[in-house]
């Protein structure tokens, strides 16, 4: 990964108009289609697969009449006043009946209505015109509900107060406010001050809002085809603004400390994002885990939301390894601090004076364990309020005191009851029923019901018009959010099978209160399954980038505290009222799916600073062993920049709150506040707290489960190996080069083979068949070596298998598989060169073939090995060996590969032997273009010097059998194979 992450952001820097132009083609595109689409964002709250979501489904079929939207109006007269007084009942009336004309009105009942229920209070007070929608709330439009509420304002002329209830009234739609944009100030001052540079600091921001610029695009898009909240591109600004800036943070910080070092402008670009990058690959990925696991609650909304927002995430790191390494390249050498400005001297260490990552980290593993109890008592107090921590879905009484929404909430609560704002309907099949006992079953139904403890009033059952179902409308003593009323709905469901039991006819209970329980019963029980899945998906792969059990286990195990410290901050403010006037909180229960969505991100992004906190440890263990000097190093190093970049978090984070609406506000203060005591408390004073107690015990893993686990290699080791090998190379000759080569696998290897040739030479490889096949296949890319390096034409191994795979061509002489043994010359022609044209080639032509064909039908002419005339028609296994391997030889050079392997098979005659291999290397040679390297595969103990025979090229030998360090002869060493004529291997 940090190889291929190298070569992306080179070629990124080598190319930025390229790269900056896509971007920004991408960046208009998504826009421009997102908002072409049309889409657009609706609140939905549906639940498939629970009783609510199936009740309320058939209620659509069966009393479409009913299955629609709701609201009420309700109106209040002055103290001691009747509604029914006059003017108040004719103005009620009237509003009633202008209210029911609407388009798109079903109807709407006015307190006096013979068919109303319960519709005026108890002391004549107050009375609700209940209005009845065609569609459902997201099929309402805006001009709808201000003509109803225009309508229903009009009251206040008579002298009426008048109040608004139901979701149509509330507003569940988010929008940025200017807060936000304070955030990412904020932001920009912590990169400032992080960078020293104000180049160095937009960078990141610049990445960051292309990113998210994409995202937001791609979500209006998605909009147009499948229900997004409001919330959606609001949670997936935060997230991608947070991560797009923290993630080109990383990338930049290590651009700049080693350019202060010295090194390159393009090199150290390609460097960062192959190391810091690298990083950031792995810490996404454990953040889009988080945030895809969501889809495992099965709430469409919500796995809308994760979706989206691990969206936004990958948007973020394809910017910082390809938009980042751009614009680097744009900045060349400004980037590069001032040799002796404070930017300059505290890259490069040359401050005597530590830094305050050090001296913090050195304070702290003075005293592990009392830091560690300290920040565990501190974040476990903090957690406290997370125990009264109460769900529910927005509503009237969550808006704003001033709201229409959430006076009419009150008045309703006041005049009627609480229950009254979020009545339940339990719906009766009655097919099943007895027609001549079908009312009195119905009203025994509506008597049962009414005796459960809890329920306030029970209305007439009311069959539909077909007489297959009816409705009975039930109307709790306590509100929606209350728990005693999710009581209630679980025994008015427990009655079902008994009163199905009596009259034979199913009931279930629906309408919005009871989805909303639904929907916080659903997130309750997948909390755990989610938990499990997300963090052991994200263990296994922490275990495989630490190369530790502990390390893992106690990142997952100290984010809970971060978690719940973040539940107990939001309960204190959101619920319990703390600050709530300065935060503009109207207290409340918390937003159902609040704590699992919160959970996945903080897990995500808590992962973040220990991937790039403790890999730097791991970094500094592996080069030193010292494990407490390595936790010393490993924080110093990175302390600052996980400081600006949990900074930067909070910020963008806490920009939200203040002015932010609704859900928002309460996920927003969630995050800023589950960030602040990650970074700061978790991650900065109890990690190394623990790991210094834990020692070497923390890199401690089985050696079994070390050989099973994928290396991913975060810390950039393979890459250096890779760096330190390319300047190896650049000493060696141009063709081939193999440094303390060792070919195969753990349990069959050469021995360390060290020499190589020149471009367009011939290397004479010598040993047993099985060893010859082995590092010929190590050459050509199709294994990597178990140890040392190599090159083959400027790519190496390991590191370039695929570029190898493709530019190096093996040839056995000796067998055939069964389908190339019936294949003829010409077939196999064609196809090599159909290949080597590429997928937009286009046909072969004949002449190609034709001249192929001629070209080894003469070189097996000059052979006299006894083959037959060679034609296009010829099968390959009617030749003689020589005439074969020369054949295959030309098919292969077909591709135009630049070195092409050919090994003779196995031994025969010394003397027979080295006649094939001298005519074959003759023919191939001929057949080859100059700057072709040609590696010849030979039994031991033949001459070298009559199989080079009078091929014009330089010459070079390796032994395979030859003791260690002894496999070049020293006559044919990689210098001294540079003669053109025998004697080089004489």
């Amino acid at each position: 990964m940090a190889l291929l992450l190298f070569r992306i952001s080179r070629g990124s820097y080598r190319h930025p108009w390229r790269v900056l132009s896509a971007w920004l083609l991408l960046l208009a595109v998504a826009l421009g289609v997102g908002v072409a689409a049309g889409g657009t964002l609706k609140e939905s709250f549906a639940i498939p697969g629970t009783q609510s979501q199936a009740a309320l489904d058939r209620l659509g079929e069966v009393f479409p009449e009913a299955a629609g939207a709701s609201a009420s109006i309700v109106v209040v007269t002055p103290a001691g006043d009747s509604v029914d007084d006059e003017p108040y009942r004719s103005a009620i009336d009237a509003a009633s009946e202008r209210i029911g004309e609407l388009d798109g009105v079903s109807q709407a009942l006015s307190p006096f209505s013979e068919y109303a229920t319960d519709a005026v209070s108890d002391d004549a007070e107050a009375g609700i015109i209940r209005v009845q929608f065609d569609g459902t709330s997201e099929d309402i439009s805006d001009e709808l509900i201000a003509d109803v509420t225009e309508a229903g304002t009009s009251l206040e002329d008579s002298g009426l107060q008048v109040g608004f209830d139901g979701q149509i009234f509330q507003n569940l739609e988010y929008g940025l406010t200017p807060t936000e944009i304070v955030g990412v100030v904020f932001a920009a001052i912590v990169l400032l001050v992080a960078f020293g540079s104000v180049l160095a600091a937009g960078l990141p921001l610049v990445s960051a809002i292309v990113g998210v610029g994409v995202t937001m695009g791609g979500i209006l898009f998605a909009a147009k085809f499948v229900v997004v909240s409001s919330a959606t591109p609001l949670l997936a600004v935060m997230i991608g603004l947070a991560v797009g800036i923290d993630y080109a943070l990383f990338v930049v910080s290590r651009h700049r400390t080693q350019l202060a070092n010295g090194m390159d402008a393009e090199e150290s670009t390609a460097t960062a994002v192959g190391t810091a990058g690298n990083a950031v690959v792995f810490a996404g990925v454990t953040v889009m885990i988080a945030l895809l696991g969501l889809v495992i609650v099965g709430i469409p909304f919500l796995s809308v939301m994760g979706i989206a927002a691990a969206a936004a995430v990958f948007t973020a790191m394809a910017a910082v390894i390809t938009l980042v390494p751009a614009l680097l390249g744009f900045a060349g050498e400004r980037m590069r601090p001032k040799a002796g400005s404070r930017a300059f001297r505290r890259e490069t260490g040359a401050d005597a004076k530590p830094t305050m990552g050090r001296r913090w980290v050195r304070l702290v593993m003075k005293a592990p364990l009392p830091f560690a109890l300290a920040v565990i008592a501190i974040l476990g107090t903090l957690a406290i309020p997370a125990l009264d921590l109460k769900l529910a879905l927005p509503s009237g009484a969550s808006e704003p005191e001033d709201s229409v929404a959430h006076i009419g909430y009150d008045l309703v609560a006041e005049h009627f009851g609480p229950g009254a704002n979020g009545p339940l309907i339990v719906m009766v099949d009655i097919t099943q029923g007895d027609n001549e006992t079908l009312l009195d079953d119905l009203q025994l139904i509506a008597d049962r019901v009414a005796d459960v403890d809890g329920v306030d009033t029970v209305g007439d059952p009311l069959p539909n018009t077909t007489v297959d179902s009816a409705i009975i409308q039930v109307v709790p003593s306590t509100g929606p959010d209350d728990d005693e009323t999710l009581r209630v709905v679980g025994e008015i469901r427990d009655l079902g099978d008994e009163l199905e039991a009596e009259t034979g006819m199913a009931t279930s209970v629906t309408g919005a209160t009871a989805i909303a329980l639904d929907i916080s019963d659903r997130l309750n029980q997948a909390l755990l399954p989610f938990a499990a899945v997300v963090v052991g998906l994200s263990f296994f792969l922490l275990m495989m980038v630490f190369r530790s059990i502990l390390v893992p286990l106690k990142a997952a195990l100290s984010f809970l505290l971060s978690v719940f410290a973040a539940f107990g901050v939001v309960v204190a403010i959101f619920q319990w009222g703390w600050f709530a006037d300065a935060l503009h909180v109207v207290p409340g229960p918390i937003i159902s799916f609040m704590p699992i969505l919160l959970m996945a991100i903080i897990f995500g992004l808590a992962m973040d600073y220990e991937v790039f906190l403790v890999s730097g440890m791991r970094e500094a263990y592996v080069r030193s062993g010292d494990a407490r000097n390595a936790v010393e190093t490993g924080f110093a190093n990175g302390a600052r920049v996980v400081t600006a970049a949990a900074l930067i978090m909070f910020f963008v984070f806490a920009a939200f709150v203040p002015e932010g609406a609704g859900v928002i506000k309460a996920i927003a203060l969630g995050l800023a506040a589950g960030i602040f005591f990650d970074a700061f408390l978790v991650r900065m004073t109890l990690v190394p707290a623990i790991m210094a107690m834990l020692g070497k015990r923390a890199w401690a893993l089985p050696a079994w489960l070390d050989r099973i686990l994928p290396d991913l290699d975060v810390e950039g080791e393979h890459l250096r190996h890779y760096r330190q090998n390319v300047e190896w190379m650049r000493e060696q000759p141009d063709g081939i080069a193999m440094g303390e080569l060792v070919a195969g696998t753990e349990t069959t290897a050469t021995r360390p083979v060290t020499g190589g040739i020149e471009r367009g030479g011939v290397l004479l490889v010598e040993g047993q068949l099985a060893e010859r096949r082995l590092l010929a296949a190590t050459l050509a890319g199709r294994i990597e070596p178990v140890a040392g390096h190599a090159h083959a034409h400027g790519h190496l191994t390991p590191g370039d298998e695929s570029a190898l795979m493709r530019r190096v061509a093996v040839v056995d002489a000796s067998t055939l598989d069964a389908r190339s043994a019936e294949l003829t010359v010409g077939a196999l022609l064609e196809e090599r060169l159909r290949l080597g044209r590429g997928a937009t080639g286009g046909p072969v032509p004949a002449a190609l073939v034709d001249q192929g064909v001629a070209e080894v039908s003469a070189a097996a002419a000059r052979l006299r090995d006894g083959s037959p005339r060679v034609q296009a028609g010829t099968n390959l296994g009617e030749l003689r060996p020589a005439s074969r391997g020369v054949a295959l030889a030309r098919i292969a050079l077909a591709e135009d590969p630049e070195v092409l392997i050919v090994d003779l098979g196995p031994g025969a005659e010394p003397e027979v032997a080295t006649r094939l291999a001298s005519s074959l290397l003759a023919e191939v040679s001929t057949l080859a273009s100059p700057d072709t390297t040609i590696v010849l595969g030979l039994p031991s103990g033949l001459d070298p010097a009559a199989i080079i025979g009078k091929v014009r090229r330089p010459a070079g030998r390796i032994r395979l059998d030859a003791a260690p360090g002894a496999s070049a002869d020293a006559s044919t060493s990689t210098h001294a194979a540079t003669s053109t004529h025998k004697g080089a291997l004489a």
